[in-house]
């Protein structure tokens, strides 16, 4: 059974409640996604852990329920300094 964008975004906000996440249905299936995470939790950390953390938000359902996922993850810019 496939997974809703509002289901993904929802697992990963449980995880990240400060993230700005974006989800988009690649092929219109229900199966093929793209995300834009972004999150002060990723500061400093390579993006493979980064990619872990999301995957770890989905609770098991890659490869099940969530076929494909074209991940992107980063920390938010800072500002210049005062």
């Amino acid at each position: 059974m496939a997974m809703s964008a509002g289901e993904i975004e929802t697992l990963i906000r449980a995880a990240f409640p400060d993230a700005r996440v974006t989800i988009e249905d690649l092929a219109g299936d229900g199966d093929h996604y793209a995300a834009t995470v972004v999150s002060e939790s990723f500061r400093g950390l390579p993006r493979v852990r980064q990619h872990q953390l999301v995957y770890a938000a989905l609770s098991g359902r890659m490869g099940g329920a969530l076929h494909a996922l074209a991940l992107q993850t980063s920390a938010p810019e800072q500002g210049p300094s005062a």
